[in-house]
């Protein structure tokens, strides 16, 4: 039997699990409360002892069923292949002294009448569910890896549910409280300006030579939905990005898609709180943030967090260095140089080992923006040569349980510096495994940002300026185009980001100014701004990352749990699905069909 427990609906009884099936328990189903009763259960065969005793698994648990004396059936059993589907008709017996405390069904056995063979499973099959295997064979034969206890626990017992409750929560919401309409939007598309890029598909005839692509979102979409007076949509929209898989991503993958017209910043901000704190799972209530959500603008976030995203559940703030007690760092030729500081209150309580401290320079000089640093502890001889220890201790407070982290040279990169080292710090101190939950909205992100030496939107090129700033898009001068804020706004839990929106540009001639400024061809966007021309409303929405969500669910609040950890069928780090070998090369006969070559090129 399952049992639902949801806020709204109190705790209510559904059918059975074996409902609508031919059995009539499933292998968890049964205790002692069922003694002497006929009963019939199926599942895979999971291990076989003395030519007599078996057990059988299923997706809700397992059970131990008793052959009797027979040699036909001990034969049967004796050749019967691990991993083989049988069905088990019998009668349910106490164990005795013989109960087995580490199973759930422990205290009873099945006393076997029939066994059926429903599917025999190979002799030479890859791996078993719970034998160590490494992860390539593990992701070639997922189905198998999913029988495993581990998975079973995590994946379908946890993830899965977690997902489905959290996904029936949020529709019941949107839906029954809010008004909201469920709408399924086209995923063969055409190019979308600006942000990753994109996966192409060729299309057959009569298109031959053309190609869709594959939304990163349904950005457009749902911004033409608007126009056309759906004016409260989302979806659980599937989204396409060719950017590489890594722990926080894959290249495939689900978001919560929202929009609203007639809207403001404040307005989509509240409704992204209700939401989540109103499908928050139930069992996880311990962890479950407060509303409102702090705010915090995102140039107090990088003078203070050295990050866009800044885990909340770390109390250390980047510091000021009040005197000059760091000048002797500096080159006279260093320009734009200073020096900060991180108090990390309480880190000299863990040890920190040099490897440690080479393998984090390691990783900030990977990046351009990586500064010199150095971590200096009270009671270790380890402070800079040319200081006196105790003006340090005296300036910052420091006590022996603490430690200080100093970083100099080009200002940006020193605040990305400690941002970064704030986090490594923070790990090794368990103040980022600490079962909590810590959500906060960044907000007043510029509008444009300026890398490889040209524009880029901060966001995406639909988002609008506060209204404040808009006459500073006609500016000429990079610098003040630089200055213009956006009204785009981000969604950080623990140190994540987990969504983030923004309200829209409108205006048509405004939208195509933009896309001029940015350098992108408005040609491909004719549609859009043909559309914000026929009369588009003021609108905004937010996008919530929804594997990433589960993923921080599942593991009470970590939010460094890789997302593959949490889908059912992921892919490789390069994009690849070893269960099926995709992506493939296209046989001739497709090529035909998709492709138009000419001079020995594919277009």
């Amino acid at each position: 039997m399952i049992t639902i427990r949801n806020a709204s609906l109190g705790c209510r009884k559904l059918l059975s699990t074996s409902a609508y099936t031919v059995r009539t328990h499933t292998c968890d189903d049964l205790n002692s409360t069922n003694t002497n009763e006929k009963v019939s259960v199926m599942g895979w065969l999971s291990h076989k002892r003395m030519d007599r005793f078996f057990v059988l698994r299923d997706a809700y648990g397992s059970v131990q069923a008793k052959i009797p004396e027979n040699p036909e059936l001990k034969r049967l059993l004796k050749e019967l292949p691990y991993e083989s589907i049988v069905r088990v008709d019998g009668i349910v017996v106490d164990r005795g002294e013989n109960r087995n405390n580490a199973m759930k069904t422990g205290d009873i056995e099945i006393d076997v009448e029939k066994l059926t063979i429903l599917n025999k499973a190979a002799t030479n099959i890859p791996m078993l569910p719970d034998v160590n295997s490494n992860e390539k064979t593990r992701l070639k034969y997922r189905y198998i890896d999913l029988r495993s206890n581990k998975l079973q626990r995590y994946l379908f017992k946890h993830s899965l549910r977690l997902r489905s409750e959290f996904v029936h929560n949020l529709r019941k919401f949107l839906v029954e409280k809010c008004g909201f309409v469920d709408v399924e939007t086209p995923t063969l598309f055409r190019r979308t300006p600006g942000g990753a890029s994109e996966f192409v598909v060729p299309a057959p005839p009569p298109n031959l030579g053309m190609a869709y692509s594959l939304p990163q979102s349904p950005q457009q979409f749902k911004q033409l939905l608007m126009v056309g007076g759906i004016d409260r949509y989302f979806q659980i929209a599937r989204c396409y990005r060719d950017e590489g898989s890594k722990g926080d991503r894959q290249p495939e993958f689900t978001q919560v898609d929202v929009e609203m017209s007639f809207t403001t910043q404040e307005g989509v901000m509240q409704l992204i709180e209700d939401m989540i704190l109103s499908a928050w799972p139930e069992s996880l209530n311990h962890i479950k943030p407060k509303s409102p959500f702090p705010r915090i603008s995102y140039s107090e976030a990088m003078r203070l967090y050295g990050i866009d995203k800044p885990d909340m559940r770390v109390p250390w703030k980047i510091e000021d260095v009040k005197s000059s007690i760091f000048d002797f760092l500096r080159k006279p030729t260093d320009k734009n140089w200073n020096a900060r500081v991180l108090v990390c209150r309480g880190a000299g309580k863990i040890p920190m080992t040099n490897s440690t401290r080479n393998e984090w320079k390691r990783l900030t000089q990977m990046n351009e923006n990586g500064r010199n640093f150095s971590i200096c502890h009270p009671s270790q001889n380890n402070w800079f040569k040319s200081l006196e220890n105790q003006k340090l201790i005296d300036e910052f407070g420091l006590s022996e349980e603490d430690v200080l982290v100093v970083c100099w040279g080009e200002s940006n990169g020193v605040y990305w510096t400690l941002g970064q080292l704030r986090n490594y710090v923070a790990e090794v101190s368990g103040l980022r495994s600490k079962n909590t939950v810590t959500a906060h909205w960044v907000v007043d992100f510029p509008l444009f940002s300026f890398e490889d030496n040209q524009l880029v939107s901060t966001h995406h090129p639909f988002t609008a300026p506060v209204e404040a700033d808009k006459h500073l898009l006609y500016e000429t001068e990079r610098e003040k185009i630089l200055q213009i804020t956006g009204q785009h706004y981000d969604l950080v839990i623990n140190g994540v980001e987990m969504g983030g929106g923004s309200i829209r540009i409108e205006n048509s001639e405004m939208q195509r100014h933009v896309l001029k400024v940015l350098g992108e061809p408005t040609d491909e966007m004719e549609h859009l701004l043909n559309a914000l021309s026929h009369g588009a409303p003021p609108h905004g929405g937010f996008a919530l990352g929804l594997d990433r969500f589960v993923a921080m669910l599942s593991a009470d609040g970590n939010p460094l749990t890789p997302v593959r950890d949490v889908i059912a069928f992921p892919k490789t780090k390069n994009g690849k699905d070893l269960m099926s070998d995709a992506p493939t090369t296209l046989s001739d006969k497709q090529l035909q069909r998709h492709v138009k070559i000419r001079s020995n090129i594919i277009l």
